[in-house]
């Protein structure tokens, strides 16, 4: 299995470099560059020049990407022309909150799909099947930046229940304070991204525990005289969790590289919010790593999804 996992991390290097001329070209593409925003009535056009001319704005792209791709392998990824700070180290604050955000995201995502799956599965065509078949209908229609407006006007503005942005409150100080601030800040977001999120895991749950029930060991099982609640716990909702535990690495890198909505509407400074701000900023460095960024955390879904499935069942096998 090791050796496996080892190849596949190798398999990325040659992904990720592709990956990477594909986004430095797309964002050179891009109409305008950093210094556009910069002009004004007043504006020295020599002086903006003389800036790109410094960026290296002005050198053929095959020269720009050499050069960025030469320092990002020495983990120089740049600096951030909007915020004047490495590239690296805005990063890293963002990827902090972005985190812990997604982190509370997938748990309650969990602890909400996984009972609504089971009532569903045990009580197929009745009223509490239909009841979360509806819900998941719904939520999956309805476009996730229309809920986070909702959650923000009314749990935010009207009963003032929960902040509407930042991570932690400015008279929040020491540990605990912080802590309890900070969780306190993510509660709105991650609840509105969980309820939005059941429907994957609601979908391959659900018709995993269906289909377990028709099989064969099943069947022999009740034939025996097994208890119900032994063969639904034991073996039925075992097998039918290998779906949703595959499932659960794409739900965390989909969690860390795709909370763009959820944290520019609910402003919370993580990766998703610092991506947005980039693009209208035209900012290429950070575009860049943050893309790039996504497109590994892709790829590591995906191995956490086989390594998961495994552990689960080793009768499983990656390659």
């Amino acid at each position: 299995m090791w050796k496996v996992i080892v190849r596949r991390i190798l398999l990325m290097v040659p992904q990720l470099f592709i990956l990477s001329i594909l986004v430095f070209l797309f964002a050179k593409m891009m109409p305008g560059d950093p210094f556009t925003g910069l002009i004004g009535a007043k504006t020295d056009l020599h002086q903006l020049v003389a800036l790109r001319r410094a960026a290296g704005l002005d050198d053929p792209w095959w020269k720009q990407y050499i050069r960025w791709i030469g320092n990002a392998l020495h983990g120089n990824l740049g600096m951030s022309y909007n915020l004047h700070m490495p590239v690296t180290t805005v990063i890293g604050q963002r990827a902090i909150n972005t985190f812990w955000l997604s982190l509370l995201s997938v748990i309650m995502t969990y602890l909400f799909a996984i009972p609504m799956s089971i009532s569903a599965a045990k009580n197929e065509s009745k009223w509490q099947d239909k009841l979360w078949l509806t819900y998941n209908s719904i939520t999956f229609g309805i476009p996730p930046y229309v809920v986070y407006l909702l959650m923000i006007v009314i749990f935010g503005f009207t009963l003032k229940w929960f902040p509407t942005g930042g991570t932690v409150s400015p008279n929040a100080v020491g540990f605990f304070p912080v802590l309890i601030s900070r969780i306190y800040h993510m509660i709105l977001p991650a609840f509105s991204m969980a309820i939005l999120g059941t429907t994957g895991i609601f979908t391959y749950f659900r018709s995993g525990i269906l289909d377990e029930e028709t099989q064969d060991y099943v069947k022999t099982a009740r034939a025996k005289g097994v208890k119900e609640k032994f063969i639904f716990t034991r073996h039925i909702l075992r097998n039918a969790s290998l779906p949703v535990a595959a499932y659960l690495g794409f739900v965390i890198t989909g969690l860390l590289s795709g909370a763009i909505f959820a944290e520019t509407i609910f402003g919370y400074p993580g990766l998703g919010y610092l991506f947005i701000q980039s693009i209208t900023g035209r900012d290429y460095s950070m575009i860049t790593a943050l893309i790039l960024l996504n497109g590994f955390l892709g790829l590591l879904g995906a191995l956490l999804s086989d390594i998961i499935m495994a552990i689960v069942d080793p009768r499983i096998r990656i390659e």
